[in-house]
């Protein structure tokens, strides 16, 4: 029978896709451009969230949901450690030629943040099957945290690397994170796109914004939401 591919794939697999190449596009240009690569990650965000409205208006099938949490891990997981390491880089210069300990340290939390994506993902896809069971936050959060943070204008490596340090361990906290509503997904969406097409207007207005809804939702979310 095959994989039979275009039968088994729907459209919303199909963004799903478009979204793990987004992800991996922002991945590769961090390594060039950081700015470029935040704005790519918020559209892989975007992404994401066109991927869910196309499923729940019907159009899924049996393997969305794990090519979903794949790309995820992809996006939201792989590319934020990138980040962080040429982030990390450019501070400390080139790591292959380093101290052992400097090497170690650099490579170990660069790497946190996608490693801890993956053990979340895998623990969702065997424990976790309700809907009203969502431990730990989404890598999407701290993905938007990270880029947000940089086009706003928060650029040290060393502040960064922390701040992601402890969005990484968050992705296995105890603590339930809430889907948004509708009423909350529509004007993050809006701020997101301001945030990808003109990151710096009206005193980057829109990563600041984002950055502080993001922040908000990261800390109260699973309080008050």
């Amino acid at each position: 029978m095959g994989f039979e591919v275009q039968r088994r794939l729907s459209v919303a697999d199909g963004v799903t896709l478009v979204n793990a190449v987004v992800g991996f596009v922002a991945g590769a240009v961090a390594f060039t451009d950081l700015h470029l690569a935040a704005r790519l990650l918020l559209l892989s965000v975007i992404v994401d969230a066109l991927d869910g409205i196309v499923a729940r208006n019907g159009d899924s099938s049996e393997v969305g949901p794990l090519l979903d949490s794949i790309t995820d891990v992809v996006s939201f997981g792989v590319t934020p450690s990138l980040f962080v390491y040429v982030l990390l880089t450019g501070r400390f210069g080139n790591i292959t030629g380093a101290d052992p300990l400097t090497f170690v340290a650099v490579s170990v939390v660069a790497s946190l943040y996608a490693v801890l994506s993956i053990v979340r993902t895998a623990f969702y896809s065997t424990y976790f099957d309700g809907p009203n069971e969502r431990p730990g936050m989404p890598n999407s959060l701290g993905a938007i945290v990270l880029a947000t943070a940089y086009l706003a204008g928060i650029t040290s490596p060393v502040l960064l690397a922390a701040a992601v340090t402890v969005l990484a361990v968050a992705q296995v906290a105890p603590f339930d994170y809430p889907k948004p509503g509708v009423k909350t997904v529509v004007p993050m969406g809006v701020v997101l796109f301001l945030s990808v097409v003109a990151p710096t207007a009206f005193g980057r207005a829109g990563p600041r914004i984002m950055l502080g809804i993001a922040l908000l939702f990261f800390a109260f979310s699973p309080r008050y939401y």
